[in-house]
């Protein structure tokens, strides 16, 4: 049970080619939203749609995946975990976040181009 603990699955659309930044010798960074949708009736018997946008984040081998084979509107499922962290802005004021840190993407279909 303890590897179920901070444990995120998702399948949705990429809503960007991912940005990435290389550091080091090694090291990538890909950075890269992801939209899931879900569709129910409302009170009123209305079908409704609702997208929620997820920030992605993934290091390494990983981004070096999403480099080569990730374009905006492919459809993807993705495991990872919750990362919350928090960082000073320009301005001075202090930001949160939560970020999905990836480590594992199927690619369910690709975007026909």
């Amino acid at each position: 049970m303890n590897k179920l603990k901070n444990k995120v699955q998702l399948i949705g659309y990429l809503g960007g080619d991912p940005e990435i930044k290389a550091f080091g010798e090694n090291g990538r960074l890909a950075k890269f939203s992801l939209a899931t949708n879900e569709s129910f009736k409302n009170a009123k018997g209305e079908k409704v749609q609702e997208t929620q946008w997820h920030n992605l984040v993934a290091w390494n081998t990983t981004a070096n995946f999403a480099e080569k084979y990730l374009k905006k509107g492919t459809e993807v499922a993705v495991e990872g975990k919750l990362v919350n962290r928090n960082y000073t802005a320009k301005d001075g004021t202090k930001k949160y976040t939560t970020e999905i840190e990836v480590n594992e993407v199927l690619i369910i279909s690709k975007k026909n181009s």
